[in-house]
């Protein structure tokens, strides 16, 4: 089972706050997200900033793209950003759209969706997925489930990368043992913490204990 990366996610209210916390630990996570709050904020700016800082590492641009999806995903991969979000209710031509011009899109998995939609999103040559405990939901009193851990699994049995975000921090991620996660992003369990660099450091650690 490979070893599975880990994404700092910036949902950033102003671009020197992202980039302070990007620069505590870029050089420990593997992937840099530039948030939907962040690119609502300051745009292209981000991804650009990003890039110029990292030229190496793998960058996110999370609009959650939902139409225009040739031009989001131009914008982005001119930004510099390598993968892009794609809202689950976006339609399969929006998704293909993005897919030309950037390296991967990830659908964000909100709300009502279902598996029969997952599998178009594969024929249509989608592979990555991002499952979520939202902000609000989280806010709301919801916790990881076994039902989560189920529909992850299927997910990854149907072929898809699958990302996983919400609420995460070291101890969370006993709960996906034996899953073969793509990617875990962290976004105030990492900004927020004490030592973001530190809890950077914590989280990839427990990533090689379960699945090194």
């Amino acid at each position: 089972m490979a070893l599975p990366m880990l994404q700092i996610a910036c949902d950033h209210n102003d671009l020197p706050s992202a980039l302070a916390d990007i620069k505590a630990v870029g050089d420990v996570v593997d992937i840099l997200e530039v948030g939907t709050i962040l690119i609502l904020q300051e745009g292209q700016k981000a991804i650009k900033c990003f890039r110029s800082m990292y030229p190496n590492k793998l960058i996110v641009a999370d609009p959650k793209c939902a139409d225009a999806g040739g031009t989001v995903a131009k914008n982005v991969h001119d930004g510099g950003a390598n993968f892009m979000t794609c809202i689950c209710c976006a339609t399969l031509p929006t998704m293909a759209a993005a897919a030309k011009e950037v390296d991967a899109v990830q659908v964000e998995l909100y709300g009502d969706w279902t598996f029969e939609q997952a599998q178009g999103w594969l024929d249509t040559g989608i592979e990555q997925a991002v499952y979520h405990q939202s902000r609000d939901a989280l806010l709301a009193g919801q916790t990881w489930g076994e039902k989560d851990l189920t529909k992850i699994k299927k997910l990854c049995d149907m072929g898809f990368k699958v990302s996983v975000t919400g609420g995460l921090n070291v101890n969370t991620l006993e709960l996906f043992r034996g899953i073969p996660v793509y990617t875990f992003i962290a976004g105030r369990g990492i900004t927020q913490a004490p030592d973001p660099r530190q809890a950077a450091v914590d989280f990839q650690n427990k990533i090689k204990e379960i699945w090194g």
